[in-house]
């Protein structure tokens, strides 16, 4: 038998739901630019044209598993190319770590996929239920009629916006239109099939209920960024020194005149204060920049809990840094537009560093936004990124159209013609990286005497399809008496080229002969 006494807490904590209140201001009009073009780029993609011959799709980005090949526009990545997508991978870490290093989770706050899609479900959640508070009263109300009819029609857009996500991911593996008219006619494969729906549940839950619980338990970022993260980097704070103490009394009456005046010392402070908090936060307290508070002054926040309100993780930020914060910065709009509404200056909460906020308590000015933002981790972890670019680059644009690999054929070594003539006997494989066919002849660089065979084409032209490997013996053979047969081993070049535009590639290997 159990009592309260003994038994241990639960480590399980119930999931509160939040409801985001609707914020206007800049960097919510960044969050919405950043997810229309997010959105538009995975939706639009796998359906942008682009002309790659008569053996396949004619897709502008194209993962194509069959052949273990990647099409981006007119970059075309082979499986022995991967080189390409490791860099990729090691650029897209970097600039993980440089982003948060400068400025904090600003990756999650704006382009994660769970961030973006999160936002998505929420505009339709307003657009259907109402703004919070609606909402709020709607999660409490009893199951009627209007409330089953509002969750069935915000739960059936969810799912067609789910549904499009998944038949979007599944478009890029296969020509489009050709498996869009297959998935509706039911002719698909039950792999597309399969894929489509595990997405759509994954987008539906994800999105619409799961929200912050996916950042905070099942993505491990959270708890990595703070490695990336110092004294210097900016991130979403609150302006403590100047908020507290809180409290409703805080309000002034506004008037013209002191929104006025709160806004021309605002910008009064120009250079000397870093171009963004005022000597004088609002008429008559004579604070300064920072320091001291007066013990009679009471502080700028009026504990409205807007910036609580419009938080997509539910979280305080007055309460300091936390790990579920994301660093969207909605609260930022959502502080300022209430300092407008009451006549004090902006900034309450706000992109700061913790140098920042240490010396604006003893009164000097923030460091300039560029010294944060360049500094010699930042400036290293752009170096690397930007150097790993450059190297993809260049590698991308030396490769050539055609690729020829040679083994020489070591069981025998060689072969005595009954002429007396040394024949060596090498392993080719020719692939055409063209998306047409092409004639490729073969020859040996620096050897006149040699003599040049393939297997199968007595013309010495082969034809090697479009987009595929060709694998040929090639027999090289050196006359009787002459010195390549006479000695043991000597180097060669063995180099083939493209009939149509003259393009060459070389091997170099070895001829065995007598070793007399």
């Amino acid at each position: 038998m159990s009592s309260p006494e003994l038994d241990p807490p639960s480590l399980y904590a119930a999931r509160e739901p939040i409801f985001p209140k609707r914020v206007k201001g800049r960097f919510r009009n960044l969050k919405w630019v950043v997810m229309a073009v997010a959105l538009a780029i995975y939706y639009v993609m796998p359906w942008i044209r682009w002309d790659r011959g008569p053996s396949m799709p004619d897709q502008a980005v194209l993962v194509d598993l069959a052949n273990r090949r990647f099409f981006f526009f007119w970059i075309e990545i082979w499986p022995h190319e991967f080189y390409f997508v490791a860099g990729l991978l090691v650029m897209a870490g970097l600039g993980l770590f440089l982003f948060t290093s400068a400025l904090g989770r600003v990756w999650c706050g704006y382009a994660c996929p769970q961030t973006v899609w999160t936002d998505l479900f929420i505009l339709v959640e307003r657009w259907i239920e109402g703004d919070r508070n609606a909402r709020i009263r709607l999660q409490r109300q009893k199951w009627d009629a209007q409330k089953i009819r509002l969750r069935a029609a915000k739960w059936t857009v969810w799912l067609i916006i789910a549904l499009l996500t998944g038949g979007a991911w599944i478009f890029y593996f296969t020509d489009a239109p050709t498996l869009l008219r297959n998935l509706l006619a039911g002719q698909a494969h039950p792999v597309a099939y399969t894929t489509m729906a595990i997405l759509t549940a994954t987008t539906f839950v994800f999105g619409g209920f799961a929200r912050e619980q996916i950042c905070i338990y099942a993505c491990p970022w959270p708890r990595i960024q703070a490695a990336m993260m110092d004294e210097d980097t900016l991130t979403v704070a609150y302006r403590e020194w100047r908020g507290e103490p809180r409290g409703k009394s805080n309000v002034r009456h506004r008037s013209p005149a002191v929104a006025e005046a709160a806004e021309a010392t605002s910008h009064a402070a120009g250079p000397v204060a870093g171009g963004k908090y005022p000597p004088v936060p609002y008429p008559g307290v004579p604070t300064g920049v920072g320091g001291p508070i007066p013990a009679n002054s009471a502080g700028d926040c009026i504990d409205c809990m807007a910036c609580v309100n419009v938080c997509p993780m539910g979280i305080d930020i007055r309460n300091g840094q936390q790990m579920e914060c994301i660093t969207c910065a909605l609260c930022i709009d959502a502080c300022d537009e209430i300092m407008d509404k009451i006549g004090k200056p902006r900034g309450l909460i706000d992109y700061m560093a913790l140098k920042d906020e240490t010396a604006e308590r003893a009164g000097a000015a923030p460091k300039p936004v560029w010294k944060h933002v360049l500094r010699p981790r930042t400036l290293l972890y752009f170096t690397l990124w930007a150097g790993i670019g450059m190297a993809l680059i260049v590698a991308l644009f030396i490769r050539s159209p055609l690729e020829l690999n040679v083994s020489p054929v070591r069981n025998p070594l060689f072969v005595t013609m009954s002429d007396g003539a040394i024949r060596n006997t090498y392993e080719v494989r020719l692939r055409n990286k063209q998306h047409e066919t092409r004639a490729f002849s073969f020859d040996v660089e620096g050897a006149d005497e040699l003599v040049v065979a393939i297997e199968g084409a007595p013309s010495g032209v082969v034809d090697v399809p479009a987009d595929e490997t060709l694998s040929r013996r090639l027999y090289v053979t050196a006359p009787a008496g002459s010195p390549l047969a006479l000695a043991e081993t000597t180097s060669l070049d063995l180099v083939v080229q493209d009939e149509t535009d003259g393009t060459t590639a070389t091997v170099a290997t070895v001829f065995h002969g007598k070793g007399e």
